[in-house]
């Protein structure tokens, strides 16, 4: 099979595990639809959220920078998005990109117009839309210590330890946006993941038009599980947990989805057999490789995710 110049493609996810999938995923079509979480509170984009009624842009910034014209206007606008402000005074820490989404939400209100229209700047290859057609809260509830912790907000729930308990959003069973359930309904391939999994994953799953676009879907799906499952990783949320319980949980809440495709990093298995077992369960096949940047690194290569993706795909190189 070889996958067309234009064959659709949907990725979901947020913060760099989407930008490091778009990445990736540009190099073997051009009609790709990010669906990125709006629910983060923490950082720039908190504080933007705190002052306007806005979706938060950071997660939105970076995927629009991920799939920049590879051209020097594209790559040139896309490096100005992604600079941030150091001051002593209010701007520190801002970057350049969420100060200028915010200013077209505050001024146009539409935030897909909005996202457009910076995307017309940054000459993107493909679309970047919000999961939902409001901003998110996340509440979760933890199990640590025969207790249960209650959190609300995208970084309390990315930095809360214990045993997840339950997870939903704010507002509860938000509207998706018609352009994302389109999306997910023509899409020949739709990519999950990586990234946290509480706040960047799951969530996806939580939008009930969503979920059930992505039940009814013909498009194959590809879950791309984190580089976290070690006890000694330095990750706020989900470290020492493995593939099969990522994979639990991911069935927890999207029980009627079938998944085609997994991919794992070769030092990430854990009982490889069951690991095996379980994707098997879910019609799917596992798929394992060298897949991170440097050792002892928790970021996804993209040349190796990209060329992993493209052989899936029945894609060689397309330049």
């Amino acid at each position: 099979m070889n996958l067309e110049k234009n064959s659709p493609v949907v990725c979901l996810g947020g913060g760099h595990g989407l930008a490091a999938t778009l990445s990736a995923v540009r190099k073997i079509t051009s009609d790709i639809t990010a669906i990125v979480t709006v629910a983060d509170n923490g950082g720039s984009s908190g504080r933007l959220r705190q002052e306007f009624p806005i979706f938060p842009p950071g997660d939105l910034r970076m995927a629009l920078a991920a799939l920049c014209a590879d051209d020097p206007w594209g790559r040139s606008w896309a490096d100005i998005l992604q600079y941030r402000f150091t001051s002593n005074g209010p701007l520190n820490g801002h970057a350049v990109g969420n100060l200028l989404l915010a200013a077209l939400w505050d001024r146009d209100v539409d935030p897909v117009q909005g996202l457009d229209r910076v995307a017309e700047l940054l000459k993107v290859v493909g679309r970047v839309l919000p999961m939902a057609s409001v901003p998110l809260d996340i509440e979760a509830s933890f199990m640590d210590a025969e207790q249960i912790q209650h959190v609300r907000g995208q970084v309390e729930v990315a930095t809360a330890k214990g045993k997840l308990e339950s997870l939903h959003l704010v507002p509860e069973n938000p509207k998706a946006l018609p352009a994302a359930l389109k999306a997910i309904d023509e899409a020949r391939w739709i990519t999950v993941g990586p990234g946290s999994w509480f706040s960047s994953v799951l969530p996806h799953f939580l939008v009930q038009e969503q979920l059930r676009a992505l039940e009814k879907t013909s498009a194959q799906k590809i879950i791309i599980l984190n580089l976290d499952s070690h006890p000694e990783a330095q990750a706020d949320e989900f470290a020492g947990y493995t593939p099969i319980e990522h994979l639990e949980m991911l069935r927890d809440y999207a029980p009627g989805m079938n998944i085609d495709h997994v991919l794992v990093d070769q030092y990430e298995l854990g009982d490889s057999q069951r690991l095996q077992l379980l994707v098997e369960s879910f019609g799917g096949q596992l798929h394992i490789s060298d897949l991170r940047n440097s050792p002892g690194s928790l970021h996804h290569d993209v040349e190796k995710l990209f060329s992993l993706l493209s052989h899936i795909m029945g894609q060689s190189l397309v330049g």
